[in-house]
């Protein structure tokens, strides 16, 4: 069959919208009619070549869709229902798996350095040229192919356009708090970087209890979304050192955990001063893949911090996107919030533009 799809040929180059023809589902696989993307920062990074990605590729890694097609032997998807394309497949047997950190499998990486599925080839063809899948979900794509375990079925009555928000940007938000750093009632937050992902770090802090959420960003728009997200306080870095100012809102102590969802080595070193004795820095940005850090050794001994990362905000998917969904049913997930701006597919590169001044929380592209 025929697709519209957003390409990328070069790096430092525009996405490209194109016809393609993409394959039926081989064994194991479905085919997702997309109904939404989500505009997010990891796309943007393959565009920048702060991520490498085999090239040429259909990139996209946040969405929902209807099943329109699948292939043989599968047997837990049929035409019609509604799903969300899972950006980290996982095997679910592998000792990852069995401990509950699904997203550090070795088939989903596999997938993400090739940009070929399983069985080592690719559904989309231009001209007779070989485009590849980032990530296994490809949903800057009106049609894509993906595994199977890669998408999971949601409720036909939840909102689409709601939905496509979920497979990155608030599962790796929230998850992060929930699962990544375990925020306990009653602690001390800071979180780095106020965006779409830096958003629901702050929501996700706010349902967990955190009783100090302090957000740090440089533009105002930014740190006015945050508060109405869950923060308490507001550092605009700008104005002042981040660091000093989060030990003065905590007495001098410092945070019990704080989070850097931007991508650079200095406010993660940020993050990583602003904590307290056995706090915990989690770094969920993504950094040019040269880019390195450094701390103070005696800190990180003799006050027993911790510095680690969250990867697709150690979740687990088929547990956490239900909670998730609950959540919003209940009025405690922001996701009608969350969702700022909605833009034809055909306007793809002015959604990207706008990502890059900083407009908005998230925004989505539909089909």
């Amino acid at each position: 069959m025929k697709a519209k799809a957003a390409i990328l040929f070069a790096v430092g180059k525009k996405l490209d919208i194109r016809v393609v023809d993409v394959e039926p589902p081989r064994p194991g696989e479905v085919l997702i009619q997309m109904a939404a993307a989500g505009i997010c920062h990891s796309d943007l990074h393959v565009m920048t070549g702060h991520l490498e990605a085999p090239l040429p590729v259909i990139l996209g890694h946040e969405g929902s869709g209807v099943v329109a097609e699948v292939g043989p032997a599968v047997t837990s998807l049929k035409p019609g229902d509604h799903v969300i394309p899972l950006w980290r497949l996982s095997c679910g047997v592998c000792e990852y798996c069995s401990d509950g950190r699904p997203a550090l499998c070795a088939e989903g990486l596999q997938i993400r350095k090739t940009g070929r599925l399983l069985d080592g080839s690719t559904r989309f063809k231009l001209n007779g040229m070989e485009i590849k899948h980032f990530a296994g979900v490809s949903s800057f794509s009106e049609y894509s192919v993906v595994p199977e375990k890669a998408a999971f079925k949601i409720p036909d009555d939840f909102p689409l356009d709601r939905a496509a928000l979920l497979g990155c940007g608030v599962i790796t938000g929230v998850g992060a708090v929930f699962h990544g750093a375990r925020v306990k009632p009653g602690s001390s937050v800071a979180i780095f970087g106020s965006g779409g992902v830096g958003i629901n770090v702050i929501q996700g802090a706010a349902i967990a209890g955190a009783e100090k959420i302090i957000a740090v960003d440089l533009l105002a728009n930014k740190l006015e979304f945050a508060r109405r997200f869950g923060a308490t306080h507001t550092i605009n870095a700008k104005e002042v050192d981040p660091v000093e100012a989060i030990r003065t809102l905590t007495d001098g102590r410092g945070v019990d955990y704080a989070f850097e969802v931007i991508g650079l080595p200095a406010t993660i070193r940020q993050a990583y001063d602003s904590l307290s004795k056995r706090g915990m820095a989690i770094v969920v940005g993504v950094t040019p893949m040269t880019m390195e850090v450094s701390v103070p050794i005696m800190t990180l001994v003799f006050e027993e911090r911790v510095l680690t990362g969250s990867i697709y905000g150690s979740s687990r998917p088929r547990i956490d996107i239900p909670m998730l969904i609950n959540l919003y049913r209940a009025g405690k997930l922001k996701l009608d919030e969350l969702l700022t701006r909605t833009y034809p597919f055909s306007q793809i590169n002015e959604a990207y533009a706008a990502l890059e001044r900083g407009e908005g929380l998230r925004s989505i592209v539909t089909f």
